[in-house]
């Protein structure tokens, strides 16, 4: 049984339905919210036939709350009282039972994966140009506009091939993932269908409130306006290129928020990752944390700070880290993140030739059968042949058999699966070389796999390695050269925060002085505009760092 603190009493046994969490990395967010739930219930705040609809982002939150909600509450008054749902799933629920109150078909198709981007796939638009194409689809489509009102604001805007694209959705009867929110909007303006979902749902919970967009906010507050508890943390806003805003959610949701509680502790991280991410909170918006059991960690962690002349020099210099931890701790795992996912070019060549195990995230892992589909396609695939095909994707389909699958989890996962391959592809791997990067398994799998493992800042939101080494803290990879604004560069902030935030033991940052283009011509870059707040945090330096590394208590790190 789970003792909970004495700020979790306090959510636990609150008696208003409108709360706002501020919970930061590592705080014991969801387990919070699976105790809310459970005394929302016990309570008797919210009784049988009305439930608690509990909103995540993505499947896999969903699952870990549902996980830690079986330490709080019976699985039958789970199934007799509580909704655990992400946002498109939602959305789509409310699309096939009142959609027709908004001129929309019920049965229209609903996305099974990225429409968008594999009818971009398709058209031959290549992978860094298909943003411009999908941020006029996205900004335009989280208005309240209905089909005809975007049509005519895509005409506006003039770019032919959302256009298009918008026309064909249209007459192939589908909705992509962008449109599910946009009807769940039009339909929740009829007020018999918005008290319909208010009285069937006594109580709302929102996990990661500060991820929102306006729009997710308008939908939610049609439901439950006034019963809604928000949690999350302002300073792991960083999907602003999803639409999400976090500093107007934050400011709406505190303006009509009964209490605001905060969490300061934190059970994920040593003390001296708790610095460095600090060090951070003039230019996040986060408040200071506080290690929930400093004398825990064996020798307090480390945080680190280390400059190289050029990126070949880092590589050599992670490979070696990498090695030592892991012949220490083989059971650890070493995330090495990046901003922009390229940055990782020079490193993923040298950590290859380690023979460390090695997770190249943006793989992924694909399922037995999936993989076995993959597998077969690869060895039959003509490139030649491929490359002579004007639609490469349907090429790939047909011979891969597609449309004689009938099971649609597997139809989604063999269509990802496959735009993936073709992307690969394009980027010049071979055949031999794809096959060689697939991973077989489940998310769990690469949730937990010990060893090496590469990915980008995004990507790594919700997730924590032993280790981590944040590489690339060079001006136009953190800030990101796109960010101009002061808003885009805040957000910056917050992304370096986010991902030292997922170091347990040990945080790494590094910079190099010279970093070739994309053609391997030498250029020399600043330091990131975030390298002198992180100095403030006590980082270590040049031979501190090894000293720390040889001095260190390893039997008590592997343990913890």
């Amino acid at each position: 049984m789970i003792t909970p603190s004495d700020t979790q009493k306090r959510v636990r046994d609150h008696d208003s339905l409108s709360l706002l969490l501020v919970a930061p990395a590592g705080c014991g967010k969801t387990e919070t919210l699976a105790m809310r739930i459970a005394g929302l219930i016990d309570r008797r705040h919210v009784t049988a036939p009305r439930r608690v609809l509990a909103t995540t982002f993505t499947n896999r939150a969903k699952d870990n709350l549902r996980g830690r909600l079986g330490d709080h509450i019976t699985s039958a008054r789970i199934r007799d009282h509580i909704t655990v749902s992400n946002f498109h799933g939602l959305a789509a629920r409310i699309i096939r039972a009142h959609g027709d109150v908004a001129g929309i078909d019920p049965a229209i198709v609903l996305p099974e994966n990225d429409w968008v981007g594999e009818q971009l796939q398709r058209i031959g638009v290549q992978y860094r140009d298909r943003d411009a194409v999908t941020d006029i689809l996205r900004i335009t489509k989280q208005q309240a506009l209905t089909d005809n009102e975007v049509a005519a604001a895509l005409d506006v805007h003039g770019n032919d091939t959302a256009i298009a694209l918008e026309k064909q959705r249209i007459a192939e009867n589908r909705a992509t993932y962008d449109d599910l929110l946009r009807y769940a909007e039009l339909i929740l303006a009829n007020d018999t269908v918005a008290n319909l979902y208010r009285n069937h749902f006594g109580a709302v919970i929102v996990d990661e409130y500060q991820d929102l967009t306006p729009q997710q906010l308008r939908v939610l507050n049609r439901i439950g306006e006034g019963r809604i508890t928000f949690a999350g943390d302002l300073a792991q806003g960083i999907y602003g290129f999803a639409g999400a805003s976090p500093a107007e959610v934050d400011a709406t949701v505190r303006a009509v928020a009964v209490e605001v509680i905060e969490f300061n502790e934190s059970h994920r991280s040593s003390p001296a990752v708790l610095q460095l991410v600090n060090s951070l909170n003039p230019l996040t918006g986060g408040q200071d944390l506080q290690c929930a059991d400093p004398t825990s960690w064996p020798n307090g962690g480390v945080a680190a700070l280390v400059n190289y002349a050029d990126a070949d020099a880092e590589a050599a210099s992670i490979g070696r880290l990498a090695k030592f931890i892991l012949g220490r701790a083989p059971n650890q795992r070493v995330g090495i993140i990046s901003r922009i996912k390229s940055r990782l070019r020079f490193v993923d060549p040298v950590l290859e030739a380690t023979g460390l195990p090695l997770h190249r995230w943006e793989d992924g892992v694909l399922d037995t059968d999936t993989a076995k589909l993959v597998r077969s396609l690869l060895r039959r695939l003509d490139t030649v042949e491929l490359a002579a095909q004007t639609d490469k994707l349907t090429y790939l389909r047909d011979l891969a058999a597609f449309d004689r699958i009938e099971e649609p989890d597997t139809r989604k996962a063999l269509a990802d699966a496959l735009g993936w391959v073709l992307d690969r592809l394009n980027e010049g791997l071979d055949t031999k070389q794809v096959a060689a990067r697939i991973r077989v398994g489940d998310q769990t799998t690469l949730l937990n796999a010990h060893g090496v493992h590469l990915l980008s800042g995004h990507v790594g939101k919700g997730q924590q390695f032993d280790w981590v080494v944040v590489l690339g803290a060079e001006d136009g990879n953190i800030p990101f050269f796109l960010a101009k604004s002061e808003a885009e560069q805040l957000e910056e902030a917050r992304i370096l925060s986010v991902m030292l935030s997922r170091a347990r033991h040990g945080a790494f940052v590094t910079y190099s002085r010279n970093v070739p283009n994309a053609s391997g011509a030498p250029w020399n870059r600043d330091r990131s505009p975030f390298w002198t707040p992180l100095t403030t945090s006590g980082a270590l330096t040049g031979k501190a760092i090894t000293q720390w590394l040889n001095d260190a208590d390893w039997d008590a790190i592997s343990r913890r």
